[in-house]
């Protein structure tokens, strides 16, 4: 069993987790990582992927998940496929770097999970979207800091910067973003109290996946508007 973590550190585990260490089959999960494999090399082109000395203590950031069946699963019980925890810097993914979490519950901080590496620690907050409707299949998270500091005039709903990344609370607010904001329509969020983590989610990958570069595209155009340049 992993013991939470308290540390306000990015990229760290701070729930429980019943994990089973072993293969995944490539016949029950390989298309999926496939799809998922792709949709993070995208992500990682533009920067909301990645690993970087100079950012975020050098810590590994972003993660994607995708639904994998039975649907459409009880609240709590929707398993999903995750990048591992830290494999954000690394620049080719197999299966070994993914992850199944099959349960998790949000008020006691728990996932159970099973493959050859521990889940991302954004797991929660995916299983989080997930609970939100069997009709989301898939979750991008990165950081992507022009996006982020455009959220206020892009009108992008935003978490309570006050609530920490990974924790029960951020996966209450999704849901109260889900309840009180166009979030169903937009499909992406900032995440206010976790430094340029953005997002987005989707019934396909290429919802998901559009839906963010789409809302990038807007931050790059209100930036190009404000400074009459276009600067990352």
């Amino acid at each position: 069993m992993q013991p939470p973590v308290d540390e306000p550190q990015d990229g760290v585990i701070k729930f429980g987790a019943d994990h089973a260490a072993g293969p995944l089959p490539e016949a029950r999960f390989g298309a999926l990582a496939a799809s998922l494999i792709a949709w993070r090399a995208i992500f990682a082109h533009v920067g909301a992927i990645g690993q970087e000395a100079a950012r975020y203590g050098g810590v590994g950031f972003g993660n994607v998940s995708g639904r994998v069946g039975p649907f459409p699963g009880a609240p709590g019980a929707r398993p999903f496929l995750i990048t591992g925890t830290q494999t954000g810097g690394r620049d080719c993914l197999a299966l070994a770097d993914f992850c199944v979490v099959d349960r998790w519950h949000i008020g006691k901080n728990h996932v159970h999970s099973r493959g050859a590496i521990l889940p991302s620690s954004e797991s929660m907050t995916h299983g989080a979207l997930y609970d939100l409707g069997p009709h989301i299949r898939f979750v991008f998270h990165g950081h992507c800091p022009v996006l982020w500091r455009s959220a206020r005039g892009l009108r992008l709903p935003t978490t309570d910067p006050r609530v920490p990344y990974g924790t029960p609370g951020m996966a209450t607010e999704v849901a109260r973003l889900y309840r009180e904001t166009p979030l169903a329509e937009r499909r992406v969020l900032a995440m206010g109290g976790h430094e340029d983590g953005i997002i987005a989610f989707g019934h396909t990958a290429e919802e998901a996946g559009n839906a963010f570069t789409a809302a990038l595209a807007e931050a790059y155009a209100q930036a190009y508007t404000a400074a009459g340049r276009l600067c990352r």
